[in-house]
């Protein structure tokens, strides 16, 4: 039973009359979806908080620790600022584009709180295609960001709509494939019972470590790097280079419209972290999480807000990667590369393995997922030794001025 049938069953037994079930229905899912909204509006405050802090200890600074306890209404103040700024429309804009691109960045964020599953039959909805319902939503914030790029009147915002669409949807495709991994091994888009499915039994005590993280190692690697990039993370976030466009596709939003898409992007970063939980880190389960309910929720939630540490741990750490880069890795490694997984992982779950030899399939997939981490980590690596020996300059000079070299007669 999910919360929003157990909040119809309680408005029934409270003394609705059965005939307006419809109804009790309908207030029970816009309870449920109340809460859960204004629970993810707050979320982004801290998350916001997280980041700030987890950077600047990088950066050996000590962060926000003015406002409030440990700095924590920092981020409340920074919004207050947000709301009081004025709203300001360029004049050859598209309005209406340019009204709607801030609001389609946020709906699809939010709407991804409906298939998460917090804990044992904690789920607003348990779509038999729930999966998909993520792969769905995910296209609508693309296409936001493009929208506000065209709609913006402005060379370096439709430059950066042009980079959504070359980046995210060169992404997608390697992280959507990631996503079908567990999907083909349980055999069921439910997030629910994906999430049933990594509970491992000692006996009769289930302790929850049956991630598929252990089987699908090069899976979930590439869903992880595929998901930095979704969600405009370092190395990924060429789309708003400073650097280059000036702050990307939202250059012209200011105020509240401005903080829209900030608040989009940060809780982007964590339901994919989620997703990656639901998929591959055992969701909700965990040692006596079966015997004690309350105990998924908070394993969840511990297992995604890690993801979200390690995401900004990396965010501090490396360099942005050039576009060219960037793109070649997408198609020459991950693509390929996680199309042939797929392809091997369903060839060996439809051979028809003896009785007693069905762990064979199981042991030749973690081979192949092995294999796959084996050649992600090998180009990285050859990347990263290729960018320490390369120069900055176009040129080796002879001679610098202020070294100590004298300069030959020929000039040279």
């Amino acid at each position: 039973m999910t919360w929003s049938e157990a909040l119809t069953q309680l408005q029934l037994a409270l003394g609705a009359p059965a005939e307006l079930a419809w109804l009790a229905e309908a207030i029970a899912y816009f309870i449920g979806a109340f809460v859960l909204v204004n629970l993810s509006l707050v979320l982004a405050l801290i998350l916001i908080w997280i980041t700030r802090k987890v950077v600047s200890r990088i950066q050996d600074r000590i962060g926000p620790n003015r406002v409030g306890p440990f700095g924590l209404f920092q981020t409340v103040a920074d919004a207050l600022k947000l709301l009081s700024k004025e709203d300001i429309t360029p004049a050859n804009a598209d309005k209406i584009a340019y009204a709607l691109a801030p609001i389609f960045s946020v709906f699809p964020v939010l709407m991804t709180v409906a298939v998460i599953t917090f804990g044992p039959n904690f789920v607003g909805v348990d779509l038999n295609i729930g999966v998909l319902y993520l792969v769905a939503l995910g296209s609508i914030g693309i296409m936001a960001a493009l929208m506000a790029g065209w709609s913006s009147n402005n060379k370096y915002a439709l430059l950066a709509g042009f980079r959504v669409v070359a980046q995210l949807l060169s992404y997608e495709i390697p992280m959507v494939l990631a996503m079908l991994a567990p999907v083909l091994l349980v055999g069921t888009m439910r997030t629910q019972e994906l999430a049933n499915a990594q509970s491992l039994y000692i006996g009769p005590v289930n302790l929850g470590l049956g991630w598929f993280v252990f089987l699908l190692p090069g899976a979930f690697l590439i869903y992880f790097i595929a998901a930095l990039a979704e969600s405009e993370q370092t190395p990924f976030d060429l789309l708003e280079a400073e650097s280059e466009l000036i702050a990307g596709f939202h250059i012209e939003y200011s105020g509240m419209r401005f903080a829209m898409f900030f608040l989009a992007q940060f809780l982007n970063t964590f339901f994919l972290g989620a997703i990656a939980v639901m998929l591959f880190l055992g969701s909700w389960q965990g040692p006596f999480a079966d015997q004690i309910p309350l105990l998924g929720p908070i394993y969840f939630l511990a297992k995604v807000f890690f993801m979200y540490v390690v995401v900004q741990w990396i965010r501090g750490t490396f360099p942005r990667v050039r576009i060219d880069q960037m793109m070649s890795f997408a198609w020459k490694v991950l693509v390929p590369l996680v199309l042939v997984l797929i392809l091997a992982q369903m060839i060996l779950m439809k051979l028809p393995w003896p009785a007693n030899f069905g762990w064979v399939g199981y042991l030749l997939i973690l081979t192949a997922n092995l294999g796959a981490v084996a050649v992600v980590l090998r180009v990285l690596g050859k990347h990263i030794r290729s960018e320490e020996v390369r120069t900055k300059r176009a040129f080796e000079p002879k001679s610098l001025i202020g070294v100590m070299a004298p300069v030959s007669p020929a000039g040279d």
